[in-house]
C-alpha cells in the first residue's frame, strides 16, 4: 500500500510517499511560498535525484496537484498515476480532548478539528486546508488524521490541570496538551525494542530538541507528562520560543515597551529562546561556532538551555518514580554532540551519564550511556512521516 503522508504549514506543505509494505520512502518533498509570490517546490526521489521547481502556488489545492504532478511526472516521479495512491495520512496539531488517537477523516471529524482551531490557531485551519485540497483532488481515496496531542491524551489530571480558576477548564477547556506527540510514541517504542524492553513495563524520557523542543514522560505505553501546555509554549527553551516563564513578564514588558498583549506573545513565540537570549541565531550550530570562538553570550546561552532540558529530566525522573532510559530525538537531539554532552554531565545523580566517545554520533541510533548504566542513555531518530504511515495503515485494516 502506498501512503501519502501530508503536513501542511500556513504557507508550506510537506510530503512523503511511503511504501507501507516495506517501509521505504518512495519520494519526498516541500512546497514553499504557498500564497506568496516566488512559491519553490522540491522534490527527490529515493535513489537522491532531486529538483527544484519555481511554480506560483497561490493555495495549497494548486500546491497538492503540483505534488501529484511531481510523484507521476515520467522523469522524476515513482508511480504511474493517481490510482497508485491508496491512502493520505495527514498531519493535525491539534485534537483537544476530542482525540485520543488517530482517526479517519469523516465531515464530523473535520467539524471536530475545526471546533480545536481557537487552540492553535496558527496550525489547525492551515491543516484543514491541505486536507480539503487533497479531498478535492483525491476524492475516493481514504484518508486519516493524526493528531500531535494524541498520545499525551492519557496524562492523569494532576499533570494536566493549571493552578487556575476551574471554571475555565470547563469553559475553555484549558490545560495541557503536549504536541509533538507522533514523535514521542514512535521514539518511546523504539527506544524499548532497541533495548529488548516490554513497551508496556518500560519508563522513558524523551527529549525531542529541535527548533521546536518538548520533553514527555512515558510509563508503561502512557504518556503521564509532557513539558509543551496549552499552546507549544510552555516548557523548554527553544530555537525562538522563550519556553517555561513568570507569566507577570508579559504585563511588566506590555506597559514597559507600550505593546499589546498579542504583540508581547509574538516576541515570545518569535524573538526568544536561544535566538533572543544570544543575539545571534537560533541555529545550535551558529552558537556552537560562536561559542568555540570565545563568545561568551552564545556559551552562556547554551548553558542556559542544557541547564533546563537536565532540569526537566530530574522532574520526569521524579515523576515516573525512576526511568529505564533517557532518549535524544529530533534535529539538535540526533545531531548535536555538544548539546547532549551538556545535559548529560548533570546525570550522574541516576547514575549515569553520556560517555564521550560514545556520544560521537549524528543522526543514527546509539545508546551514549556506559555498558553498565542502570539508566540508559540514547539516541534514537525520530520519523513522524513514517508513524503517521502506520496509523493510517491500522486505521485501514
Amino acid at each position: 500500500m502506498n501512503v501519502l503522508v501530508i503536513n501542511c504549514g500556513s504557507s508550506s506543505l510537506k510530503y512523503q510517499l511511503i511504501d507501507s509494505d516495506t517501509e521505504e520512502v518512495l519520494a519526498k518533498g516541500l512546497c514553499e511560498r504557498i500564497g506568496i509570490d516566488g512559491g519553490m517546490l522540491t522534490h527527490q526521489k529515493k535513489d537522491g535525484d532531486k529538483i527544484k521547481t519555481q511554480a506560483e502556488m497561490p493555495n495549497h489545492t494548486v500546491a497538492v496537484k503540483l505534488v501529484i504532478e511531481s510523484l507521476t511526472d515520467k522523469e522524476h516521479g515513482v508511480i504511474s498515476s493517481l490510482d497508485e495512491i491508496d491512502a493520505v495520512g495527514h498531519r493535525v496539531v491539534h485534537g483537544g480532548e476530542k482525540f485520543a488517537e488517530a482517526t479517519l477523516l469523516t465531515a464530523d471529524v473535520m467539524k471536530a478539528i475545526e471546533d480545536c482551531n481557537d487552540l492553535a490557531p496558527l496550525h489547525n485551519p492551515a491543516n484543514l486546508i491541505g486536507i480539503r485540497s487533497c479531498m478535492e483532488i483525491m476524492p475516493n481515496v481514504p484518508m486519516s488524521a493524526v493528531f500531535d496531542t494524541a498520545f499525551h491524551q492519557t496524562m492523569p489530571k494532576k499533570a494536566y490541570l493549571y493552578g487556575i480558576p476551574y471554571e475555565y477548564y470547563k469553559k475553555y477547556k484549558i490545560r495541557r496538551y503536549g504536541f509533538h506527540g507522533t514523535s514521542h510514541e514512535f521514539v518511546s517504542k523504539r527506544a524499548a525494542k532497541i533495548l529488548g524492553k516490554d513497551y508496556n513495563d518500560f519508563k522513558v524520557i524523551v527529549c525531542h530538541l529541535g527548533n521546536g523542543a518538548s520533553i514527555s514522560a512515558v510509563k508503561n505505553g502512557n504518556c503521564v507528562d509532557t513539558s509543551m501546555g496549552l499552546t507549544p509554549l510552555e516548557g523548554l527553551i527553544m530555537g525562538t520560543r522563550s519556553g517555561d516563564l513568570d507569566p507577570a513578564i508579559l504585563e511588566f514588558l506590555a506597559n514597559k515597551e507600550n505593546l499589546t498583549l498579542s504583540e508581547v506573545t509574538a516576541i515570545l513565540n518569535k524573538k526568544s529562546g536561544v535566538l533572543g537570549l544570544s543575539e545571534i541565531s537560533s541555529d545550535f550550530r551558529d552558537l556552537g561556532e560562536a561559542a568555540a570562538n570565545g563568545n561568551e553570550q552564545a556559551a552562556v546561552t547554551l548553558e542556559t538551555y542544557a541547564y533546563r532540558v537536565a532540569k526537566y529530566i530530574g522532574a520526569y525522573a521524579a515523576a515516573l518514580g525512576g526511568t529505564d532510559a533517557i532518549v535524544f530525538t529530533a534535529g539538535v537531539g540526533e545531531n548535536n554532540i555538544e548539546a547532549r554532552q551538556m545535559i548529560g554531565d548533570y546525570l550522574g545523580y541516576l547514575g549515569t551519564g553520556v560517555d564521550k566517545e560514545k556520544n560521537q554520533v549524528r543522526g543514527e541510533e546509539a545508546i551514549l550511556s556506559a555498558d553498565n548504566a542502570k539508566v540508559k542513555v540514547m539516541v534514537v531518530p525520530t520519523n513522524e512521516e513514517l508513524a503517521i504511515a502506520r496509523e493510517t495503515v491500522r486505521l485501514l485494516k
